[in-house]
């Protein structure tokens, strides 16, 4: 599903226009990313929380060459499902995994 196919759903689920529809979403997800960026951490109880990691520099190496790359130190977004949102997909087939997989 993409942020047009989500807009598309939630206007049919709520009876909204897309329109009023699509600036909710995208007012939903501005306040994920300034809570991230103000407290470093967004809990949404029974669907996940979005926290910020801090990464360590690391020395990698370049697939192409072989020669040492230097990474440096970086925050990155990180998302941590709730138990509900697990246990929701805890009997899920095993084909959709391998469908995601392949679309990767």
């Amino acid at each position: 599903m993409n942020k047009a196919s989500l807009i598309d759903y939630v206007a049919q689920e709520t009876n909204l226009t897309k329109k009023d529809t699509r600036i909710a979403i995208e007012a939903v997800l501005n306040g994920i990313t300034e809570g991230l960026a103000s407290d470093g951490k967004v809990a949404l109880v029974g669907f996940g929380t979005f926290l910020l990691v801090d990464k360590k520099a690391r020395t990698a190496r370049n697939p192409k060459t072989g020669d040492a790359v230097e990474v440096p130190a970086k925050v990155v977004p990180k998302f941590r499902p709730s138990a509900a949102l697990k246990e929701y997909f805890a009997d899920f087939d095993a084909e959709v995994e391998t469908a995601t997989e392949n679309a990767e």
